[in-house]
């Protein structure tokens, strides 16, 4: 992972887990790192692991079994919950750049149709 400055890591780690989630590389029922493996894997600090971890739990995305670890809750409804978060926050942070770059909404869907359409005939779109 790569940090940024500007959003706390604990915020950008439950990203990463929801994203991994949603994605389908984590699924219901499997096993997170432990904290502190986590923590040596990101080269930060175990507290902030513990942060992230206790406030997916707080939120029902994981579970934590006491001498087990920690889970992805299982429940396919958490996958579903949480595709839904992250592409809510796409498709509004879309919007706001498309409106603050002086583009309204017709000339907004015409730019998504179209780089549908890209994809869909195997051109791909370019990566930002």
């Amino acid at each position: 992972m790569k940090f940024t400055t500007s959003i706390p890591i604990y915020l950008q780690i439950m990203d990463e887990i929801k994203r991994q989630i949603a994605t389908g590389v984590l699924k219901p029922g499997d096993k997170l790192p432990s904290q502190r493996e986590l923590a040596a894997q990101l080269k930060v600090n175990a507290n902030t692991v513990q942060r992230a971890y206790r406030e997916m739990e707080m939120l029902g995305l994981v579970e934590t079994l006491r001498g087990q670890g920690t889970f992805v809750r299982r429940s396919q409804a958490i996958v579903e919950e949480t595709r839904r978060e992250l592409l809510s926050r796409l498709v509004d942070d879309f919007a706001c750049a498309m409106r603050s770059l002086g583009f309204d909404r017709g000339e907004a869907l015409e730019l998504v149709r179209s780089a549908f359409e890209r994809i869909e005939a195997g051109e791909g779109v370019e990566e930002q």
